[in-house]
């Protein structure tokens, strides 16, 4: 299956190399790819967007998206001939973020320091090759990057997917760096630079920095915590550049997030 979501982050699955697993269902693997479709902000979708951002042929996204509409993970309008999310997809996100105890522990240590440096703090978790956030909270600042819980994050030019990369074992890291690479093309000299001076910044410093690489203007610091249900996460603290300094991340936002994480390590019972 080709890749096609409007140079967006979200990679298919292979089904012929997926169909070479008896543990994998092609069907349900699809019908998935279709509510992956769907962006923030955009609430109605027909079925020949479906099959262009899918990549699934049309016959095939018609019949999938009518099952999943009975199953109540997708709305159908008769108006507009077209599908939106339905209730059940939100009902599923609930439960994952209710189960992550992290957000409880960490939160009030995140609003402290939010409000420190008049910026945002955040947990990320990976999802293929972008960072989702699960939880955020933002300063009293009237100057703040409105982001919140669903935010995606690219992991290679953020603060946070760098942070990540850094806290994944070798062989696990090699294989997303080798994926970004494909997808970088081109730009994979100058991508490649940031994730490597990202690890030389958490080996030296503890945390990992962006300074506008992903978005103009905004910068931010990163830390990757080790969740003790397993699994992955990164912190990061970000605002406009304007305001947090290469000079302000490295000597007080960067430790003060290195410090957070441990914090929330040591209550939750990992030292």
């Amino acid at each position: 299956m080709n890749t096609a979501h409007d140079g967006s982050d979200i990679e298919q699955f292979d089904e012929e190399e997926q169909g070479k697993d008896r543990q994998f269902v092609t069907a349900l693997a699809r019908g998935l790819e279709l509510l992956r479709c769907f962006r923030p902000k955009e609430r109605y979708l027909g079925i020949t967007e479906l099959a262009r951002r899918s990549g699934i042929p049309k016959p095939s996204v018609s019949r999938l998206a009518g099952t999943l509409a009975k199953l109540g993970y997708l709305d159908f309008s008769p108006e507009l001939g077209k599908y939106r999310l339905g209730a059940a997809v939100l009902s599923l996100g609930y439960s994952m973020l209710s189960n992550l105890d992290v957000r409880e522990v960490a939160k009030p240590l995140m609003q402290e320091l939010a409000e420190h440096s008049q910026a945002s703090v955040s947990i990320g978790m990976r999802d293929r090759l972008s960072m989702v956030y699960v939880e955020s909270v933002r300063s009293s600042s009237p100057i703040i990057l409105q982001r919140g819980i669903g935010t995606r994050l690219p992991i290679e030019t953020t603060a946070m997917g760098r942070a990540y990369l850094a806290g994944l074992p070798e062989e696990e890291r090699n294989f997303l760096v080798d994926q970004i690479r494909l997808r970088a093309g081109d730009q994979w000299p100058q991508v490649k630079a940031g994730i490597e001076q990202g690890l030389r910044d958490y080996a030296e410093r503890g945390f990992c920095i962006s300074m506008s690489d992903w978005d103009k203007g905004t910068s931010g610091v990163g830390v990757p915590f080790s969740a003790p249900e397993g699994g992955m996460m990164a912190f990061n603290c970000g605002g406009p550049a304007f305001m947090l300094t290469r000079e302000l991340l490295e000597n007080d936002i960067g430790p003060r997030l290195v410090s957070l994480v441990k914090r929330v390590s040591g209550a939750m019972g990992r030292i």
